[in-house]
């Protein structure tokens, strides 16, 4: 695995030119053809064996990428649908596997690309907020696809910092590049939540196969111990962060409150002859204590109480 400590570090890699600043970098990358397309942060790989990369600085890349409309290109685990830009987002320490598809046809790359290490938000308001942006934590192919207009907004902010970086340093510059950060991520917390209502019908159908998933685990007597967001998300091949937002969008409600929720729904308490402790067993929790506070706190009532009403 490559790890790449410093922003000039990666730039000499990728043949770039050096950084006006050695913390932040932001440039355009012109359009290049290139004979696949990998999954990375919006960066190509060079023919060769999977890769696997980490940075110590957090890196945004806006792809925009034209191809033959007989070719169908991947993104991750994801097939684009339609040809606007996509932006990644990767913070420092997550690793990156990519190699190259099986597509044969040329396909145009063009973009942006902006590069913070920490140390440059240090002593601002932005270096603790930073981490407060859930899209930090989605996996590559959870990328954000951006309408004509999003794109726009976003390339306009991109020009600002640049421009900035490559001005004379003042008293000003730094405050000024961190806001334009701020307002960049803001737009595309925004945009995301757009995509989690536009693509309402594939993003329903992960509500279903969820809860078609956690009906089986309650149903299994073989099962051990209750579910996790982890185990979750993973077995409906998404990030744990990108499927609580997706699923908070949709329903207010994240995957952590789903599970409790379909656990209340099949302690079913007023339809069974079962003791609490015998239900709470079932349910996968090691102690009664835990599963009667749980139920409390979701139904205002103990499980003994609970079942008391309906007789």
């Amino acid at each position: 695995m490559k790890r790449f400590h410093t922003i000039g570090e990666f730039l000499q890699v990728r043949q770039l030119p050096k950084p006006d600043h050695p913390l932040i970098s932001v440039f355009k990358v012109e359009p290049v053809e290139r004979m696949t397309i990998d999954g990375d942060a919006g960066l190509t790989a060079a023919h060769g064996p999977a890769q696997s990369w980490t940075y110590d600085f957090y890196a945004i890349a806006l792809k925009r990428v034209d191809h033959a409309q007989d070719v169908q290109l991947k993104y991750g685990q994801q097939h684009y649908d339609y040809d606007e830009g996509i932006m990644s987002f990767v913070a420092p320490g997550q690793v990156l596997s990519f190699a190259m598809t099986d597509a044969v046809k040329l396909i145009k790359q063009s973009g942006w690309i902006l590069l913070i290490h920490p140390d440059f938000l240090w002593r601002t308001p932005m270096a603790q907020k930073m981490r407060q942006y859930d899209f930090w934590d989605y996996s590559v192919h959870e990328a954000l696809f951006l309408a004509d207009k999003e794109e726009a907004t976003l390339v306009g902010i991109l020009e600002n910092i640049q421009q900035e970086c490559r001005a004379n340093i003042d008293p000003f510059s730094k405050n000024i590049i961190v806001s334009q950060v701020e307002t960049l991520l803001n737009y595309a917390d925004r945009f995301y939540h757009r995509q989690f209502m536009t693509r309402e019908k594939a993003h329903h159908q992960v509500l279903e196969k969820m809860e078609a998933l956690l009906d089986h685990y309650f149903d299994d007597p073989h099962q051990q111990g209750l579910p996790t967001v982890s185990s979750v998300a993973e077995s409906l091949h998404l990030s744990p962060k990108y499927l609580s937002s997706l699923l908070k969008a949709l329903t207010g409600l994240n995957t952590q409150q789903h599970i409790h929720e379909k656990l209340i729904a099949k302690a079913k308490l007023s339809t069974t002859d079962l003791s609490v402790s015998e239900i709470a067993y079932e349910l996968g929790f090691e102690h009664i204590q835990s599963f009667s506070k749980l139920f409390k706190t979701k139904t205002q009532l103990s499980p003994m109480a609970f079942r008391a009403s309906f007789e």
